[in-house]
Order: C-alpha cells, then structure tokens, then sequence
C-alpha cells in the first residue's frame, strides 16, 4: 500500500510528539511539522503533504485561517482539524474554509487513524486505479524500448510524483495526451545521458562528438516513440482511444516545469548510459 505523507500543524511540541508517535508504526508518513501558519504553508508547498493536521491556535493565525492559506496553495488539500474545542459554530466555520474531518484533544489512536484514512480514501483510490491500468504499462514499454532503441537493459522504477513542479536539469520533451485519459508524459535525462543517449541511437559510441541539436533531436525522437508505444499498448489492452500530440523539447538549466492537477507518476530507469526518467501525468477527474 502507497505511504501517505502527513504535516502536522501545532505549536505544542508535545502534540506533535503525540500525533507522531500513533502514526509511527502504520502507513503514514509524517515528513513535516509547523509551530506557525506561515510555517505551514512554507511546508506545504515544500513537501505538498497528503493531509494535515491542523491545530485550532496558532501564534500568527487560528487555524481555519491557516487552512484558507493552504487552500489558496492547492485548494484540493485534505485537512484534519484537531482542537481542544469541538462546537457546531467552530465546524461549520471550518467547513467553508476547507475542512472536512473534525476530532477533540486528546486524541485517541483509532480516531486520527481512522480519520486520515477516510480522508485520504479518495486519493488513494484513484492513485492505484492510475497506476494499474495506465503506468505500469508505460514502465513495460519503457523498458522494452530502451533495449529496442538503444540496447540497454534497465529495471524501472515506479513511484507516486508529488509537487506541483517538475525540475529538470538537461532535456525535457513534453508530450500531451489526449482523447481518454488526457495528460501529459515527460521523458526527462541530464545533459551527459542525453549526449550518450543520442549517440547510442544513432550507432555511434557514447562521448563521440556530437551538436547539442542533434542530440536533442534524437532524444525527441527516441521520447516520442517510447510514449507513441505506450500508448498504443494501453488501447490495445484497456481498449481506450488515448492519442499523443506533437513533442515540444526544452534543453538548459533549471527548468521548472507545471505539475498542476494532475496525478502523476515517475519513473527511473537506471541505464549504462545514465538514468532516464519519464513522468506520467493524468488530468484531475479522469
């Protein structure tokens, strides 16, 4: 079962402490905390957490206005509120900022559990469904066209993309997926694997001398066949009608591409040539 990443957001060092500890040994993740809500929304764009806990007091903000922080961030953020105080006017409040799911210090194992898991229910839901009707096919193909183009063998490695950005230093090729299910892949690799990857694919050895264009060029080419394949595979076995548009290739530093509503997933082939990665990226209601 996927992990569920959880920030925690309480200026008690000792909630924290709590929460923490009831979560340690299940499949949540607590990759964060904040005392504030400025803090929060600093660790939330850093980490883009599954869910949140959020306390009712905090030093700069209460935590409903904390939550329509965060909200401004991804207004699709799960949100736990838990606080000393439980009445209908508190809730309904909450309610319209965001919230969904209530409990009352202290806190009981069973509840915060129970509660995060309901909460996350959703996600993980489609999460899975994505992964096994659409991505594990894509790492088949992937691994089976790496050996078909340019006679590598890899092992593919899967894993939930979070953020709402994709950095990339080196090559990016984007490419839009439409018709059903509509996204968008992103075969990515850093400059030295893009220049032995094109060399590979066009018979030469790896370090032979080649222009940034060409290299560049090959590796559209290479992107646009291994996500063409995938494609195919998936309406050849979901019996869907997805279609790919035409690549569009960005080379340099620091890229920072948009991962907005979308779910998506990486993934990692460790190659003799270098590591290269692909991103699948499905439209939020597919």
């Amino acid at each position: 079962m996927q992990r569920i990443k959880v920030l925690i957001v309480d200026d008690s060092r000792i909630s924290c402490a709590m929460i923490s500890d009831i979560l340690k040994k299940t499949n949540f993740d607590v990759v964060a905390t904040a005392a504030s809500a400025a803090e929060a929304v600093e660790k939330y764009r850093e980490h883009h957490p599954d869910a949140v806990t959020m306390d009712m007091n905090l030093p700069d903000a209460n935590g409903i206005d904390c939550t329509k922080r965060i909200r401004e961030v991804d207004n699709e953020a799960r949100i736990l509120m838990i606080s000393a105080m439980r009445d209908m006017s508190l809730m309904m409040q909450g309610r319209e900022a965001g919230i969904t799911s209530f409990l009352q210090k202290p806190i009981k194992a069973n509840e915060l559990i129970e509660a995060l898991t309901f909460l996350c229910q959703e996600k993980l839901t489609r999460v899975g469904a994505m992964k096994e009707m659409y991505v594990k096919s894509f790492a088949q193909v992937l691994e089976k066209s790496l050996f078909g183009l340019v006679g590598v063998h890899s092992e593919v490695q899967v894993e939930v993309s979070e953020g709402h950005y994709l950095d990339v230093d080196g090559i990016a090729v984007i490419i839009g997926l439409t018709g059903t299910p509509m996204g968008r892949a992103i075969v990515y690799m850093d400059y030295g694997t893009m220049k032995d990857f094109a060399c590979a694919l066009v018979g030469k050895d790896p370090g032979d001398e080649m222009s940034d264009e060409d290299a560049s060029d090959a590796v559209e080419e290479a992107a646009n066949i291994i996500i063409g394949h995938g494609a195919s595979t998936i309406n050849d076995l979901k019996e869907k009608e997805m279609r790919i548009s035409p690549p569009g290739t960005i080379v340099g530093s620091n890229i920072r591409i948009a991962n907005f509503k979308m779910t998506s997933f990486r993934l990692k082939a460790e190659t003799r040539l270098g590591v290269i990665y692909v991103n699948i990226g499905f439209a939020e209601g597919e």
